[in-house]
């Protein structure tokens, strides 16, 4: 159970500008660097920048006319009645707000792990559209979404969908934000096509709080412990950059992250043997998985050498994500307050006995055996 003080934690939120918007129109993003919404006139007005350019769109009730003044826009109808959603990040919040009815098209439908959404695919309510590099086109046919929800990564063109189906295509560009209270921020975008606009923002503001006097028990503590992360890939380590949203929370959960002074937003790929020299006195070891059978040091032992020669596999202080068993992928990007508590947990737990009442860490776990 969470605790609740107003503190100011150094979670300041972005200067976001009003973009052509009235004087009086305020920014409905706080902290999210590439989106922005605004009130205006009797809907919305959305900003999204992608890697490579920056859209804009407008949203209206069915019973509003459309203003004379919004010409060769994207107009979108709110709620909207069906939508293609490419990642988890996007579907979960419509199951969050109790929309998942508006969910037609997922991709990957075959690799999630929510048994509600695996019997919707099951029920043919929503239709499995194939992978990120192979959209099953007759599919998106038949469903005929008023919206399709895509990752804009760079390299990739989705634009031929529309030759397909008369959708918006909107940019969902979550994971260019280097902030987890950014990353978190894009639930608006879906809570505006759903018209609830103000029940998001309602959870998003809880808990933007709960993060903030959350990082603010840690703001001043003297003993810093050290964490990397992740594993290997073909001898290739993909760890997050030192300016990346993971890095920030391991910062504030009171930790000094190994590769802290890099300047990426992303990830980085870096030889095992230069994690082993940077990372091998560590204290803690973030690692992700998705096994289906038992994840133990002797099973990490056996997959590779160097991995026992590093402190935190002999202290035995990994720190294990199953995202099977977790729905990681799918909430967690919603719930950063969460993750930074499972840390805190971990990293300075007497700092929690005031603030929580028997606090169990939902996403990660240490590694016993």
């Amino acid at each position: 159970m969470f605790i609740f003080a107003l503190f100011s934690c150094n979670t300041t939120p972005s200067n976001k500008s009003s973009n052509d918007c009235p004087e009086d129109s305020i920014n409905l993003v706080k902290y999210a660097d590439n989106l922005d919404i605004y009130k205006y006139q009797s809907g919305y007005k959305l900003i999204i920048n992608t890697n490579s350019d920056s859209k804009t769109f407008y949203l209206f009730n069915d019973t509003v006319k459309v203003p004379d003044d919004i010409i060769d826009e994207e107009i979108i109808r709110i709620p909207i009645k069906s939508s293609v959603a490419f990642s988890s990040t996007q579907w979960s919040v419509f199951l969050k707000l109790g929309d998942i009815n508006r969910v037609k098209g997922i991709l990957e439908g075959a690799y999630t792990y929510n048994t509600e959404i695996q019997n919707l695919i099951k029920s043919d309510i929503i239709l499995d559209v194939g992978l990120e590099h192979s959209i099953n086109t007759e599919k998106v046919i038949q469903i005929q979404p008023d919206v399709i929800l895509y990752t804009p990564y760079p390299g990739q063109d989705y634009s031929y969908l529309k030759e397909f189906c008369d959708a918006t295509m909107i940019p969902f560009s979550d994971y260019l934000e280097s902030h987890p209270l950014g990353r978190a921020e894009w639930m608006k975008v879906v809570g505006l096509l759903c018209d609830k606009e103000n029940e998001t923002a309602k959870w998003y503001d809880e808990m933007v709080e709960r993060y903030e006097s959350l990082c603010d028990l840690c703001s001043d503590v003297d003993n810093r412990p050290t964490i990397f992360s992740d594993l290997p890939f073909e001898n290739q380590w993909y760890i997050p950059g030192g300016k990346s949203y993971m890095a920030k929370i391991f910062a504030d959960a009171g930790a000094d992250y190994i590769w802290k002074d890099n300047d990426s937003k992303g990830s980085l790929h870096v030889d095992a043997e230069l994690v082993l020299a940077k990372a091998q006195r560590a204290d803690f070891w973030r690692v992700m998985n998705s096994y289906d059978t038992p994840f133990t040091y002797e099973r990490l032992a056996e997959e590779n050498e160097l991995f026992p020669l590093f402190d935190a596999f002999k202290n035995k202080r990994l720190l294990v994500c199953n995202v099977r068993e977790t729905r990681y992928f799918e909430q967690s990007q919603y719930e950063p307050d969460v993750i930074l508590a499972d840390f805190i947990f971990y990293f300075h737990p007497d700092l929690l006995k005031n603030n929580y009442d028997n606090y169990t860490p939902k996403y990660f776990k240490k590694l016993i055996k």
